[in-house]
């Protein structure tokens, strides 16, 4: 059986009144991937915080500094390695087993690249600590030979494609098909990517979402996983539905096209059991300058 870790990208941006974000995320997901520590270096007494604020089996993935990963590189220097001895610090205090890397579309991974990664990773003690790495640019068979000689995770948007790197571990950051991370899931699309899980067949799968909506799309899976249903996005369904989603945000006036590129990402409630992206229905309506939630409403009710 795959043990399912369910979260997001930090927990931030989960707030309830009076609880800390953390502890009230806590007693929803198990598991989140840690976003501060690609900015900051914490202090060791914030992270000790980190962990007494949550339940004893819940999970950490810690997301190296960025220093390492986009101004470094992985080369055998004194910097890199101080850089990781504080990251591995974070983990152990933790309990992390992820330590994330995370490279930019400039950082290719050519011949000496590959070099310099071997004799950085050889000459370091990660202490049981499990390598993630999410490689941006064009995946160069230099780096799959390196991450399978050092049993390093290959880290995808399992949304899009699936891993070249076997691994009993499956580590995936989901964005979804928008620009950056714009998106939505539909019910279709998490389905998509529970599917690829089970072909793996992994012990562990690690989800974290980064969209926009990360927060409902990881509870929208795990009630999934829970109960073999999913939870609808709104109270309403077909024109209503899309009533209450683009009253959430929308700045008017708006062309059509504009409409579908700010909107369309977003999913609604066609019906009970149903659920698509706006931009599905948008395609539909005339092609004019829109005014208000009302003038969409009206046009959508005439195609739909």
């Amino acid at each position: 059986m795959t043990d399912y870790l369910i979260g997001t990208g930090g927990w931030a941006y989960f707030k309830v009144p009076v609880e800390p974000p953390l502890k009230a995320y806590s007693k929803v997901f198990n598991f989140v991937e840690v976003n501060y520590t690609f900015y900051e270096y914490s202090d060791t007494r914030m992270v000790e915080r980190w962990r007494r604020n949550v339940p004893n089996d819940f999970t950490f993935a810690v997301r190296c500094h960025q220093d390492l990963t986009h101004r470094i590189g992985l080369k055998p220097v004194d910097e890199a390695y101080n850089v990781l001895g504080r990251m591995v610090g974070y983990c152990n205090i933790l309990g992390s087993p992820f330590l994330v890397l995370e490279t930019p579309e400039s950082y290719v991974i050519s011949h000496e690249e590959a070099k310099n990664a071997r004799d950085l990773l050889s000459s370091f003690n990660f202490r049981d600590v499990n390598l993630v790495w999410e490689i941006r640019s064009p995946v160069t068979q230099e780096a799959l030979n390196l991450m399978r000689d050092f049993n390093i995770i290959e880290c995808v948007d399992l949304s899009i494609k699936t891993p070249s790197v076997e691994s009993d571990t499956v580590y995936t950051r989901l964005f979804g098909k928008g620009k950056h991370n714009i998106w939505q899931f539909t019910d279709n699309e998490l389905l998509n990517v529970d599917h690829e899980l089970e072909n793996i067949n992994p012990k562990i799968a690690a989800l974290s979402y980064h969209g926009v909506k990360m927060n409902m799309d990881a509870a929208r899976y795990m009630q999934y996983k829970k109960t073999g249903a999913f939870v609808p996005i709104t109270d309403f369904t077909g024109v209503d539905s899309a009533r209450a989603v683009l009253a959430e945000d929308t700045l008017f006036p708006l062309s059509k096209s504009a409409l579908i590129e700010n909107q369309g990402w977003k999913v609604i409630d066609l019906t009970l059991n149903k659920r698509v992206h706006l931009a599905e229905l948008l395609v539909n309506i005339h092609d004019k300058t829109y005014n208000s939630v009302d003038e969409v409403a009206e046009a959508l009710e005439e195609v739909m």
